[in-house]
């Protein structure tokens, strides 16, 4: 089983640079997009009906901003937002419940917010970091598991940016982000990327548009797919796909061995 998490910077836009011809191509078991900036009503019958595919959308009430969906090849016995408002009215997060041969699981779509300049954002990232976790953790008290996979606006150690020194004080990257991280893997949760690749510089998912960042490979790895500790076993492989373009950031994927 293969889930792909990808932040498209607009679904609009990357359906003119190919993506429905991507998705038919790759066809994950399972997609999540972040930032899709839309709405359902506002898209083409190609992106929200795609064949072999169920949609579940999570928008903004601020039209052209934030944003979640899921594709799904399997019908989720469940699918929900956060449950917080505060949240939910930027199209923040979808939950989707699974049952595969008497395992549950819940892959939760999630676009963490950026916290941006001087830390503006910063309580309410925080506050919704604070959420996300407490939903991880019930998840596993409540004997399911759980694949959190998004933008989580974080890059977590000085091996997941290429400037690290130069962006200390830099969104994203700030003690109280970074902490955070600290705190969600504390707690038993494991960067399935880190447990595959545990050492390994230069592995990027989001790229700034100015400079030729990208060609450089000057960026940051700030899109996962983290999963609780009792599920690692059904793990296979984590990796990120830096060949695919459309957007600032690249996909990244999972592949599942449910049995």
């Amino acid at each position: 089983m293969r889930i792909i998490s990808w932040n498209v910077n607009g679904i609009r836009a990357i359906e003119k640079k190919g993506f429905t011809d991507w998705l038919a191509k790759t066809s994950p078991d399972i997609l999540c997009l972040n930032e899709t900036k839309a709405e359902p009503g506002q898209l083409s019958a190609g992106l929200l009906n795609p064949a072999g595919y169920s949609t579940f959308w999570a928008s903004a009430k601020k039209r052209g901003y934030s944003g979640v969906a899921i594709y799904s090849k399997k019908q989720p016995q469940n699918i929900r937002f956060l449950g917080n408002p505060e949240f939910d009215n930027e199209g923040r997060v979808l939950a989707a419940d699974y049952c595969i041969n008497g395992i549950n699981f819940t892959v939760i779509a999630a676009y963490f917010p950026n916290s941006q300049d001087e830390g503006k954002r910063l309580g309410y990232k925080l506050a919704f970091c604070g959420e996300i976790l407490n939903l991880c953790n019930t998840l596993v008290k409540n004997g399911s598991h759980f694949i959190l996979s998004g933008d989580y606006n974080i890059a977590h150690t000085p091996i997941d940016l290429a400037r690290p020194k130069a962006n200390e004080k830099s969104a994203g990257y700030l003690p109280e982000e970074r902490a955070w991280m600290d705190k969600f893997i504390k707690a038993g949760h494991i960067d399935t990327f880190r447990h595959f690749h545990p050492n390994e510089p230069e592995h990027y998912t989001w790229w700034s548009y100015m400079g030729q960042a990208r060609a450089k490979n000057i960026g940051w790895r700030i899109d996962y797919h983290c999963v609780d500790k009792g599920f690692l076993p059904s793990v296979k492989s984590s990796i990120i796909r830096p060949e695919i373009t459309g957007s600032d950031h690249c996909p990244v994927e999972i592949e599942l061995n449910i049995v």
